[in-house]
């Protein structure tokens, strides 16, 4: 039996290329710890994104791997998350207890943007991570509805608001404080003030996360967002139609001119698969979400189906994410997170709180 040797186990941890970061665990400064006590290994490895459901698997082929190649006789792979603050726009003061804000848009509506939102926020939660939501749809918010959520949230300070949570989601949204029913007709000013007291008055609690689900289009709440809320990455979300990729490259374009990062984009409603016969049809066209990912130099996500269950669930207040959490769907939106979150990962670290305040007064 050979003898087992640090160099041997770091070979194999600079070979071991997770998927998620498209880095090996050395190369992306995830191994915290190795000791070697005879033929027996325990590493450590820090993970920069949240991959509750992932690590497993990654400990199985990881130890494979070692067994195989080091002589090792017994591994101990320890995988711990180390989730960071990454840097923002230029000038934008961060939040309190909030890492990293990330921005759910589509160029346009009915796409299941907020759909998709809920249930990324919920895989996200699900991976480990502790994550809020904040629903910026002021004319139309769905969801406290989809997060099954509702009253209105409390105040124990007379100046804040406490969000409201469920499923271990902490959320927010203009539809806690006004009747379902109840139309928005407010001009623009009274939006974006409205978008700006919900985020900052608003006591969010250690977030990793906080996902904001924007409205469609490119108008008053996303330059309010650009201009003064501190957002790591986007997401746009589109379906295969023409239409609806015309406008999601406008909203693409958008955060790349505020200087935004794009963390990718997810493909809603991409084929249909019939309930009777299993019969597989792209009827809003194919390969659409693909396609424009390549022209603009970003990651595909995913590809969703378009299934008349994620719907339902996300109607009658539990998203498929936590109403089938071993669905095909709902393993889609994990791996989603994972590779959003991973892209973050990737972005560099904000470093504000590194430095010390510099107060000049005249003596």
């Amino acid at each position: 039996m050979s003898e087992l040797t640090r160099e041997k186990v770091e070979q194999v941890l600079g070979e071991f290329i997770d998927p998620h970061l498209e880095s090996s665990l050395l190369k992306a400064k995830t191994v915290d710890d190795i000791k070697i006590d005879g033929n027996e290994l325990s590493i450590t490895l820090s993970m920069p994104y949240p991959c509750a459901s992932y690590s497993e698997v990654m400990c199985e082929k990881l130890h494979n791997e070692l067994v195989a190649k080091t002589g090792a006789s017994n591994t101990n792979i320890d995988v711990q998350q180390k989730i960071i603050a990454h840097s923002v726009q230029h000038g934008v003061k961060r939040l309190d207890n909030v890492k990293n804000i990330i921005a759910v848009a589509s160029g346009k509506g009915g796409v299941g943007k907020s759909t998709t939102s809920v249930n990324l926020a919920l895989a996200l939660a699900a991976e480990g991570a502790s994550v809020g939501l904040l629903d910026a749809d002021i004319y139309g918010p769905s969801q406290p509805r989809m997060m099954g959520l509702s009253g209105q949230p409390e105040s124990t300070d007379g100046k804040t608001l406490e969000p409201m949570e469920n499923y271990g989601v902490q959320t927010m949204s203009i539809g806690f404080l006004v009747d379902e029913e109840s139309p928005m007709i407010w001009r623009g000013p009274m939006v974006t003030q409205a978008l700006e007291q919900l985020l900052n008055d608003t006591r969010w609690r250690d977030l990793d996360y906080l996902l904001i689900d924007l409205p469609p289009g490119t108008g008053d709440t996303q330059l309010t967002l650009a201009q003064k809320v501190p957002v790591s990455g986007a997401i746009i979300v589109t379906t295969p139609q023409d239409i609806a990729l015309l406008d999601a490259r406008k909203g693409l374009k958008m955060f790349e001119k505020v200087d935004i990062p794009i963390l990718g984009i997810v493909e809603n409603m991409s084929t249909h698969i019939c309930s009777q016969c299993s019969h597989e049809e792209p009827i809003f066209g194919e390969g659409g979400g693909r396609s424009m990912a390549e022209e603009a130099g970003v990651n595909l996500l995913g590809s969703l189906p378009l299934e008349l269950r994620i719907r339902q669930q996300a109607d009658s207040g539990k998203p498929t994410v936590v109403a089938e959490p071993d669905c095909r769907a709902s393993e889609i939106y994990r791996e989603i997170a994972r590779s959003a979150a991973a892209r973050l990962a990737k972005q560099a670290k904000d470093y504000s709180a590194s430095f010390p305040n510099i107060v000049i007064q005249s003596t």
